[in-house]
Formats: C-alpha cells, structure tokens, sequence
C-alpha cells in the first residue's frame, strides 16, 4: 500500500518530561514556555499544531490550573493510566481521574514502562481501552532494542506491538502512534529520517488493514527517540511521520519551543 498523507493530520509535538520537575517547577516551565511560544507567534504555520506535555501525576493539577486560567495554547496528558477504573490497587491512577483534570492524553506503553515495569502487550491492549472508554487520546508507544532491530529487521516488532495493542478496537478510535525505536532513546543518535519514514510507513498500512483507511489516513505518528531542533526538520520532511515525542530535550525550555516553533512553521 502506497503511504497515505493527509492534510488533516494536525502536527503534534510532545514533550514527555518522565520523572522530572515537581509541580512548582512545572508551572514556571509551563508559563516559560507558553511565552516562549507566543512571541515566536509570528513564525507559526497557518494551519497550526498542537503541543502538549506530559507531567509526572503529581503536577497535572497545577499545569491544568495554570493553561485554564491564562488560556494557554498548549494541552497536556498524563504518562500512563491503569486498566482499572477504580478500587484496591495502589499507586495506579484510572482514566477517570486523568479525565476529570481535563487531560487530552496519555501515554501508553513508553519503552520505560515496558523494559520497567514488565508491561505486557496484552495489558497495554487493555490500557488502550480503557483510556478510550473515558475519552482520553492514547498515544501508543511502539519500537524496538537495537537486538529486536538485528534479528527481526525494521518495523516486525513495532508492527507486532501495534497490533497487539489495537486488538480490541473497533470503530474509528481517536489515537496517536508514537514509533520510538529503544536504541535511539537517550543515546544522542536518532534513527535517520529514512528509517522513521520506512517504518511509520508500515505502521500506517497495518492501521489501513486494522481499522480502515479513514483512521489510518488521520492518525498522527510521531517519531521519538533523540529528537532536538537540529533533527526535526529532516525528521518532518517525512510524509508519514506527523510530529514527535520529545524526551531530553522537552526539559529545556528554549529547545523544545525551537522544535515546536519549527513544527508550526512547516507542518500540513
């Protein structure tokens, strides 16, 4: 199947800041960087883009207070949800909850929650649902080791997460796919725009053979795995690669509003 492009793709560039920043820190980066962000409103693309940040749990109050109350541009997400919606088990944190915070996202499945945490696919399958079910966006994580890469080539096992992870859905679901390969994340060297793209192609062929060529001509794939302002432009030349999920470098201020400024410039 020959890639698909659409011009209703809205670019999205995520900044997943992991287990940094408590919550006064978050509201003095979130204020820097909406500011950061409108000065350079010169620079945006017409059609525009979203850029969101995903908070540890315990700042998603003061970041939802802070964009509420200044009516920020920007949205944010949570880094991960339970399968369960509620009861005796601790330390999780339901899609309701994430949901009545006004969170558009969450992450799920992040190779760090998978190499840590000895997350299954068929837990996340039920991760996805469950964020479905209470009207959050997922941002699905796929990607391989540096091994995965050498013993079963490009896309296999990206390609076999995803669709472990899409087995229960149906319909046209709002979803986000994020292809980070786990040997380029935090090693400084991101995958060469022609591996994102060859991958992020396959990617949308197997959405296509999941759920249609509607969903898959709208879903957004992002590429993550060192991305900085000096890669972002080769990275989104690529047709089928709609945005990024930034690590590192969503915790600097100035370099994440230089890649997102970037991606407003030239995202259709």
């Amino acid at each position: 199947m020959a890639a698909v492009t659409s011009a209703k793709r809205v670019p999205l560039i995520a900044g997943n800041w992991k287990m940094n920043l408590d919550h006064l820190q978050s509201i003095a980066f979130v204020q820097k960087l909406a500011w950061t962000l409108k000065d350079a409103a010169h620079d945006f693309d017409a059609a525009g883009s979203e850029v969101a940040v995903f908070p540890p749990f315990t700042d998603l109050r003061s970041v939802q207070t802070l964009i509420a109350a200044d009516k920020l541009s920007l949205v944010f997400g949570g880094q991960d949800l339970s399968e369960f919606d509620s009861g005796a088990y601790t330390g999780e944190i339901s899609g309701a909850f994430l949901k009545a915070l006004d969170c558009t996202y969450v992450l799920i499945g992040h190779s760090e929650r998978r190499q840590y945490h000895g997350e299954t696919d068929e837990q996340l399958a039920r991760k996805v649902d469950a964020a479905l079910k209470h009207g959050l966006v997922p941002v699905l994580c796929v990607g391989e080791t540096s091994e995965d890469l050498e013993k079963f080539g490009p896309s296999a096992v990206p390609v076999a997460q995803l669709k472990a992870a899409l087995a229960n859905v149906t319909g046209q679901p709002n979803i986000v796919i994020a292809y980070e390969p786990v040997w380029a994340i935090g090693s400084g060297q991101a995958a060469t725009p022609e591996q994102a793209e060859q991958v992020a192609s396959v990617l949308r062929d197997t959405l296509a053979e999941l759920l249609g060529a509607d969903v898959a001509a709208a879903t957004r794939i992002l590429y993550g795995g060192s991305v900085k302002s000096g890669n972002i432009a080769a990275l989104m030349r690529e047709p089928n690669v709609d945005g990024a999920l930034v690590g590192g470098a969503s915790l600097d201020v100035a370099e994440f509003a230089s890649i997102a400024r970037f991606q407003k410039h030239v995202g259709t």
